[in-house]
Formats: structure tokens, sequence, C-alpha cells
């Protein structure tokens, strides 16, 4: 029996609507079930602000992450659909990226995150249309710049900036201009913040933000073990969709390549900033959900056989049973 997911893949509107809205049931059922994600300590001004207008773990805040969530799914479709990541039609990357961010209750309580990312995807659009335009001055600004205002809500952000440059490269749009340009993209926002916040908090030393932003110890044994199993699978699961993707690789165009593989160094750089940052972790999740989304989206599409339809099942089982396995053990 072949398993085919074209229904899926392009489904009709009312299933298109069905899939949102069982994504939408799941992201709830957190906050119906009195499952909470615990806050994180405040690590920015801005973060600190939202949280004090958005209670976290409250109807509203759940509400607005979820619309925030939604529009991100959107512009990652309009992503797709300008730069084709996957060669053709597909609604896996939306379905894939509401699915996780349903999954993951750290996520709902991140409000912060999702503005953030939201400003990451549009810098995106001007990065990706940089290739092979050594004088791209404008488009590394302003990406550079969005990247670096998301960095202000999220200050390690600010660490995704130096891989933008080897994107640059991966893209053959680097030169000593569009690298300039990123750096007085970078700088400004920074600049323009933080003489805001002197203005209004004179006591305020730019040490401060260094502090609050120190590096943790990782410690593994702190997480439990469904978390631990969960995370283990997945990360198997992407594994096996990154071999699936570059297996396929040379149907791709070549300027398409570039732009996976700069997806590819994304999760990777957001994933050790996760660690590194332990205590933030949270502020992450909806990063690696985005390029989990278009790099699993690919073979899922693509490949159309019986291993990945049956791969794609698992990935689907196993973010359920994920979700019942936290009313089963709290």
């Amino acid at each position: 029996m072949k398993i085919k997911l074209k229904q899926i893949i392009t489904p009709t509107i009312p299933l298109a609507v069905l899939l949102v809205v069982s994504c939408f049931l799941l992201w709830m059922s957190a906050y119906l079930g009195a499952r909470f994600a615990t806050v994180s300590p405040v690590k920015s001004i801005a973060v600190g602000y939202l949280q004090s207008v958005l209670i976290p773990n409250t109807l509203l805040s759940n509400l607005l992450s979820f619309s925030f969530a939604f529009l991100n799914a959107f512009l990652l479709t309009q992503l797709n659909n300008k730069f084709t990541f996957i060669r053709t039609r597909t609604f896996l990357p939306i379905f894939i990226f509401l699915l996780l961010l349903g999954t993951w209750n750290e996520a709902h309580i991140a409000n912060g995150s999702h503005l953030a990312l939201s400003l990451f995807i549009i810098a995106l659009f001007s990065i990706f249309g940089m290739y092979r335009n050594e004088k791209a001055v404008e488009q590394a600004l302003m990406g550079s710049f969005l990247i670096s205002v998301s960095s202000i809500i999220i200050n390690p952000l600010i660490f995704l900036i130096p891989i933008c440059w080897i994107g640059f490269m991966m893209m053959q749009s680097f030169s000593l201009r569009t690298f300039l340009a990123s750096i007085f993209g970078t700088i400004t926002p920074w600049i323009l913040y933080l003489s805001v916040v002197y203005y209004l908090h004179p006591t305020t030393q730019i040490f401060d933000f260094i502090k609050q932003n120190s590096i943790s110890q990782f410690d593994l044994l702190s997480y439990a073990l469904p978390n631990l199993i969960y995370a283990s699978l997945m990360a198997i699961i992407m594994i096996i969709c990154l071999v699936g993707m570059f297996s396929s690789y040379s149907r791709d165009a070549i300027h398409t390549r570039s732009k996976l593989s700069f997806l590819v160094l994304i999760l990777i750089a957001v994933s050790i900033l996760a660690i590194i940052f332990e205590q933030q972790s949270t502020s992450f999740l909806p990063f690696i959900a985005l390029a989990c989304a278009f790099l699993a989206a690919h073979p899922f599409t693509l490949k159309q056989n019986n291993f990945y339809g049956i791969l794609f099942l698992i990935f689907i089982a196993l973010n359920i049973i994920f979700i019942v396995s936290k009313y089963l053990i709290n």
C-alpha cells in the first residue's frame, strides 16, 4: 500500500482551514489544560516591558502569540513562493511550522520571540534577494538592520549577523560594500536604542546588557525524560530529512541550493545559541521551528515514496504523543 501525502501537500481550502484549526486547538489545549510553561528570567528591557503588558500564560497572551505565529506562517509562505525553496506548490511548511509551535508549550509565552521572528523573516527577503549581487548594499543594510532590531528583543540574536555574512558568501554577494552596509545596519538600531535607554535611565551601563546575557551552564539532567526522548527523536527525523534533501540537491537550481544551505546554517546556529544561552532557550524555539519547517517540508513534498510517507506520519504521531505525555506525567 502506497502512502500518499498529496492531499496534505496541496490541500483543498476546507482541508487547509481544518489543519490550521487543528494546530490552533493543539496550541490552546495547553492553556485549557493548565499545562503552563515556566517563564524564563527577563533578559532584555524590551521583553520585560512586553511581559508587563502581556502577562504570560494568560488567554490574551496565548491568542496574541498564535496570531503572530499565523502571521509568520503567512510570511513563510510568501518567502517560499518568491524564492522557491521547494520547487512545487506545498502547504507543508505552514503546517509543520504551526504544528511544532503548537506542540512546544514554551513557545506560547514567547510573544517577543514571535515578533522578533517576524522581523527576521522580513530580513530574509532582503538577504535572499542579494543572490550574485555584490552591489546589493541596500538589501545588506536592511537585512542586517532588521536582524539587529530583533536582537534588541532577544539580545543573543546579534550573533546571527556573522552567520549572515557567511550567507552572503554562499550566495556570492559578499563584498566590502555589502559587509560595511551590514555593519552600519547592525550598529544603527543599537546606537538609537542605547541612547534612549541612557536618556530614560542615566544610571544604566552598557555592561548591564552583557551581564543580562551571560552564558549559562547547560545541564542535560535538568530536563524531563520525555523531553529528552522527544528532542532526540526529532533530531533523528531532521537528520533523515536533511539527508533526503541533500540527496536530491542536483535537481534544485543553484540559487535554491545556496539558500537551503543557508537555512541549514541558521538551524545549526540557532540550536547552538539555545544551548549556550540555555536560560533563554525558549526564545529561540520559533526560529528553530522556521528552519525545521522548510528543511523537513522539502523531502516530504518532493520525495513521494512510502519511506518519507511513513516518516511524516511518525513525525505527526511523535508530536501528538509528546502533547499527551504532558497530561499523563503532570
